[in-house]
């Protein structure tokens, strides 16, 4: 899990200086929807309480939520 939220932040930093920032994007994009299902794993499995996955789960949409409208704004032009 830690590893794939370094992979997300590293994707997005390369999104940033790219010139075809879409590849980073939807790279990012995937491994955000990795990082959504290992995280409900680990819930499931009760290795992470309610609160850790709510609180770890607002944050995964949120981000999901700026990076979609990144993808989005991209896609327009």
């Amino acid at each position: 899990i830690d590893n794939l939220a370094l992979d997300i932040l590293e994707k997005i930093v390369e999104a940033r200086y790219a010139k075809d920032k879409m590849v980073s994007l939807l790279q990012a994009s995937l491994s955000l929807e990795k990082l959504r299902v290992l995280v409900r794993i680990t819930h499931e499995d009760r290795h992470l309480d309610y609160k850790g996955f709510e609180h770890i789960s607002r944050n995964i949409n949120e981000a999901g939520r700026m990076l979609g409208g990144w993808i989005r704004s991209r896609a327009a032009k």
